[in-house]
């Protein structure tokens, strides 16, 4: 029997262990989900979306077991309160757009024809989510499938192992049927043979480049619909304009905050020259008041990275920026809880460029690169000069100067003065290696839905 276990990085223990499914065990799961389905979708939309919000009513009940749960997981501290706002703020929103995103399109209703467009449910739908916002990350695809009338079956990584059981338990026990709503324990292969057997009406995965393209590869030929959100190496750039003060406290949050483990998170930032020296001045200074230590204490405000070998890629691509002339520029000694394992400080790199692997490559820890510019032309081409199109974050005053930027962009998302949030009235989206498809707003209704078209002429 293959054991799937969570190693906590607060201290490197076996945290939660869970037995693996065979194959014969999650095809029955998944029989069970398509079986339920068509009387799921059945029942009145008001319905769905009501038992839906009551799960997720009832997971805001269980805050004081999920907050120090995710601490000890994936290593957030627990003064933030895990992830209940952006959770409940994103349930609120798909169920207020619901009707609207699901309501039929009518073309024509006279003596002679009715022709409408109608949305209808894939079936089942695979979640396969990530350990770095985990519940957060499932309720984009969770709430607006169910919703829709699919039925949901959760796979969780292993870092965040509880957090599908969790959720399941949460909306079964608010009335959601059981069959309807199903976490599964899987080991890689079987994952795979189960995409590659069409098991799945629909397959939303977060996650890597690397995991994107083995489920990509598992569906070939299986013509199974999927959202992918893939890798992100999300630029900022402060014009001469900026609020500079706002700038350093909001792009040094995105930066660093949840130890950098943030698919939309600032990994690059081009200063125009004006504010560049004072940039780089107040952000060191930002990031060097971070407290690093064990999450599950109320005064830490920076947690170990959820891994060991997180961190190392972190350090690796450090390191092998200075090694290539940059300049590293906060302080090691205000940071000896740095034990070169899943404890690591945070960084502030200058003196970079595009040839370092630290500019180019998802780095996905605490640590960002910042790089004087001296025109928009020169920063437009930095930011499009990567494999990756999340978000991108512009600092300015002009409204139109920032939208003109964003048409020559190739990203996912324009941010102006803000940056590192997901606004759920919006699609969430990627280009290039970032992925496709999209989630939330009322477009992630329609990725998670068919169209069906009825040309009805009267006798």
């Amino acid at each position: 029997m293959t054991m799937i276990q969570c190693i906590s990085p607060v201290d490197g223990s076996v945290y939660a262990e869970r037995p693996a499914l065979t194959l014969d065990a999650a095809k029955t799961v998944v029989e069970r989900a398509r079986k339920a389905q068509k009387s799921w979708a059945k029942r009145p939309l008001d319905e769905r979306v009501q038992l839906v919000m009551k799960g997720v009513a009832r997971l805001n009940e269980m805050v004081d077991e999920v907050v120090p749960e995710l601490a000890w997981m994936m290593g957030r501290p627990v003064r933030y309160g895990g992830e209940f706002k952006g959770f409940n703020e994103r349930s609120n929103y798909v169920a207020n757009v619901a009707a609207e995103a699901l309501a039929p399109i009518e073309i024509e209703t006279s003596a002679a024809f009715t022709r409408r467009i109608e949305r209808e449910p894939h079936g089942v739908v695979f979640v396969i989510a990530p350990w770095n916002y985990p519940y957060m990350t499932a309720i984009n695809t969770v709430a607006p499938a169910l919703m829709a009338g699919n039925t949901v079956i959760i796979k969780h990584a292993a870092q965040t192992l509880l957090v599908g059981e969790r959720m399941v338990r949460a909306f079964v026990e608010a009335g959601v049927p059981d069959d309807v709503f199903q976490n599964v324990f899987l080991d890689h292969q079987t994952s795979e043979k189960l995409i590659a057997a069409g098991s799945f009406n629909f397959i939303n995965f977060t996650g890597s480049v690397a995991g994107g393209r083995a489920v990509e590869r598992a569906a070939a030929g299986t013509f199974t619909g999927m959202g992918l959100e893939l890798g992100g190496k999300d630029p900022g750039y402060v014009m001469e304009d900026a609020d500079l003060d706002a700038a350093v406290d909001t792009l040094m949050d995105g930066a660093t905050y949840n130890s950098g483990q943030c698919c939309c998170g600032i990994e690059r930032i081009y200063v125009h020259e004006s504010l560049y020296d004072a940039f780089v001045e107040k952000s060191v200074a930002w990031v060097s008041n971070y407290k690093l230590g064990n999450p599950l204490e109320q005064e830490t405000t920076l947690g170990p990275m959820a891994n060991a070998r997180f961190a190392k890629t972190v350090r690796e691509q450090v390191a092998d920026a200075v090694a290539k002339g940059a300049k590293a520029l906060v302080d090691p000694k205000l940071f000896p809880q740095d034990d070169g394992g899943a404890y690591l400080m945070p960084q502030v790199l200058v003196d970079v460029d595009h040839s370092m692997e630290f500019m180019r490559e998802e780095t996905f820890g605490p640590a960002v690169g910042i790089m004087k510019v001296k025109s928009d032309a020169e920063a437009l081409d930095l930011m499009n000069d990567c494999k990756y199109g999340l978000t991108v974050s512009l600092w300015t005053k002009d409204e139109e100067r920032a939208s003109r930027l964003g048409a020559e962009l190739e990203t996912g998302t324009v941010f102006m003065n803000r940056c590192d949030y997901l606004d759920p009235a919006l699609v969430w989206t990627g280009v290039k290696e970032t992925g496709r498809g999209g989630s939330l707003s009322v477009l992630g209704f329609h990725n998670l839905t068919r169209p069906k078209s009825y040309h009805l002429k009267k006798a």
